[in-house]
């Protein structure tokens, strides 16, 4: 990308698609590129312990923004409009703006108003993307065990809202938080069921 003139690339990723409860989160990305810390990769190939000591480094040696659609705004748009919405922001936030932006997947969020070019599985083809990935995973994580501590029971904390064997039993016999996805069929089914449950 340098070479075709942009200066200022940055990497954009989102994490927490799947998840029954809590937000969707992306991060973008501008590494410097004469100091890109070493070992980049997709943040679901690397240990817990190894993205957080990155994380930190990316903090402290590139450019970077994070940002957040809400579990309203995932039921109430979907959760890949929303989670475009979240990309969309972390992108809005970085000042100056970048030049260009690659985005993992293969659709370009609507909205953005910088050229970009969609990257299919581009955690693992640009370090730009893994390091926003590692940014956006840590968040999110980091959010859903501060949660878990508010709503005890789910496994947030471990599962990180994905619907585990734990979160779904829970589910279950705890019922619905405010943080639960009610757009998403295990937990609207829970609320179908409740409702139809005669007294």
């Amino acid at each position: 990308m340098m070479a075709q003139g942009h200066a200022r690339v940055a990497g954009v990723d989102e994490v927490g698609r799947g998840p029954l409860a809590g937000p969707v989160v992306a991060a973008a990305v501008i590494l410097n590129p004469q100091d890109i810390p070493k070992g980049l990769n997709d943040s679901k190939k690397l240990t817990a312990r190894r993205r957080l000591a990155l994380d930190a480094d990316l903090r402290a040696r590139s450019e970077f923004s994070i940002a957040e659609a809400s579990v309203a705004e995932i039921d109430d748009l979907n959760i890949l409009y929303a989670s475009h919405l979240a990309m969309v922001r972390a992108v809005a936030a970085l000042k100056p703006a970048p030049d260009y932006v690659l985005i993992d997947g293969n659709l370009i969020p609507k909205g953005l108003t910088v050229p970009a070019r969609a990257v299919v599985r581009g955690d693992a083809k640009s370090v730009s993307i893994a390091a926003a990935s590692i940014l956006a995973k840590n968040w999110r994580d980091q959010l859903m065990v501060d949660l878990a501590q508010q709503h005890p029971g789910y496994g947030w904390e471990t599962n990180a809202g994905y619907p585990s064997k734990q979160h779904r039993e829970a589910l279950q016999n705890l019922g619905v938080t405010p943080h639960h996805r009610r757009s998403f069929k295990p937990v609207h089914n829970i609320l179908y069921q409740e409702k139809n449950v005669t007294p």
